[in-house]
């Protein structure tokens, strides 16, 4: 596990709820994989969070990963909220059920397979990787709206 994957991820969402878009891009040792999908109705989190599952998916064995995200909801929610809603039950601070808990779950499951590095970054702010991801995620959405 010593080369690292530096993996791109966005969500995108037209309406929130609405449809909505992911997007990936994935590098490593000169090579690049892009990926993403849609939901015909969604939120801009679900898209977020499922632009990082469906990164992670894509791994094929354990990796030293440096996953850069600009939301801050993604981020926050794994390195820290996370423990928080399992010690309550899947609760808020607030005891209201944890949104997306389901997407919360399975992103946990795949990342404790992994060595990460969660890297928040500023959205469109000329991030090259986060820009490549926020138009691929677009394209997601586009996708669906042309069916």
């Amino acid at each position: 596990m010593d080369e690292v994957v530096d993996v791109f991820t966005d969500g995108a969402c037209k309406g929130n709820p609405g449809i909505g878009g992911w997007g990936v891009l994935m590098r490593t040792a000169g090579r690049s994989k892009e990926l993403y999908g849609g939901e015909a109705l969604t939120t801009n989190n679900r898209m977020e969070l499922t632009a990082v599952i469906r990164a992670l998916e894509a791994l094929k064995r354990p990796c030293r990963v440096r996953l850069h995200t600009d939301s801050q909801y993604v981020q926050l929610g794994i390195s820290k909220w996370i423990h928080g809603w399992k010690k309550n039950g899947w609760r808020t601070a607030d005891k209201k059920p944890v949104k997306n808990a389901e997407l919360w779950r399975e992103l946990e499951e795949l990342a404790n397979k992994h060595e990460i590095e969660w890297v928040w970054v500023k959205g469109h702010a000329g991030h090259e990787g986060n820009e490549r991801a926020d138009e691929l995620a677009n394209l997601g959405a586009a996708s669906l709206a042309r069916q």
